[in-house]
């Protein structure tokens, strides 16, 4: 059975995860270890690994959902108004007294980044309510990363699973995972360097293989690279990337995310989710900011051909 077909009475993506005020730092090159350098300018941006894919997935064309939480402080009503504005149901969203979430990023000529959370309000997430479950329940896509307590993403991957949601994790930041939950995924979603990290492996082949054992399918994403997909433990496809010029990589892996959860939900078959995914990736690259960054449905379809 086809996920499209498994998710047929079921509609549109929730995401859980988390929602952070981006300080981005632009600078000539990434600092070494104890230098310090000047930065060109400081921007703020709304981000967070949850809101850029609930955006992704909104501007897809998905009815999205997010679950998390903001503080009661002016960065949680920016992040909050950013959902609004984008298409996302904020309803369930979580406003308690710990601060809004922060990433300090700084990003170089090339586009390169590096990146430092803060997790604030995003840490109190450790467990889901009623409502939060049922609206999981009623969806085609359940869209999970890890900025959130652990136990919370375990818990949903299993509910979702048991409801009949299609559960995708995308395992960023990398770090060990449980064996059951992904039993519980229907797609694992990993870059090279956290397939390796969390397959403890220095070989990407040997990491990839071990982690496609795992789940049910498996997206290594390879930047300029593309992306191979797995399925049942064997690789099926590899997805060339779109020859782009970066100017600001931040985002760009949870852009794909959000457009190839929309894509799923939407019914696409497993490739041309993926196909969709890249080509709305490529997009968010040619401009900086997480969020400003992600293209809306429109412009996907352009870059594919797609008339509607």
């Amino acid at each position: 059975m086809t996920d499209a077909a498994q998710a047929s009475d079921l509609t549109g993506v929730t995401i859980l995860g988390s929602a952070n005020l981006d300080v981005v730092f632009s600078v000539a090159r990434i600092p070494r270890p104890g230098e310090t350098l000047i930065a060109d300018r400081a921007d703020r941006y709304p981000g967070g690994k949850g809101l850029n894919q609930a955006v992704a997935a909104a501007r897809a064309g998905a009815a999205t959902t997010f679950v998390g939480a903001l503080g009661r402080d002016e960065n949680g009503d920016l992040l909050a108004d950013t959902m609004s504005t984008a298409g996302v149901a904020g309803d369930l969203v979580r406003r308690v007294s710990e601060p809004t979430g922060q990433a300090f990023i700084v990003v170089d000529d090339s586009g390169e980044n590096t990146i430092i959370v803060a997790s604030g309000a995003n840490g109190t997430v450790t467990r889901l309510t009623d409502k939060e479950n049922a609206a999981i329940a009623a969806s085609a896509v359940l869209l999970m990363q890890l900025e959130l307590p652990l136990p919370a993403i375990e818990a949903a991957a299993l509910f979702g699973r048991q409801r009949g949601v299609v559960t995708m994790l995308n395992a960023a930041p990398a770090r060990e995972l449980p064996l059951a939950m992904l039993e519980d995924l229907d797609y694992l979603i990993v870059n090279e360097h956290e397939a390796c990290l969390i397959a403890a492996s220095d070989d990407l082949e040997t990491a990839s293989v071990t982690l496609a054992g795992l789940a049910r399918r498996l997206v290594v994403t390879l930047g300029s690279s593309g992306s191979v997909l797995y399925d049942g433990g064997v690789e099926v496809a590899r997805i060339a990337a779109v020859p782009v010029t970066a100017i600001d990589t931040t985002g760009a892996g949870d852009t794909y995310c959000g457009a190839f959860a929309a894509a799923i939900a939407e019914g696409m078959e497993y490739d041309a989710a993926a196909r969709f995914a890249t080509a709305a990736a490529a997009l968010s690259v040619q401009s900086i900011g997480a969020v400003p960054s992600v293209p809306m449905r429109d412009a996907i379809d352009a870059s594919l051909g797609v008339v509607r």
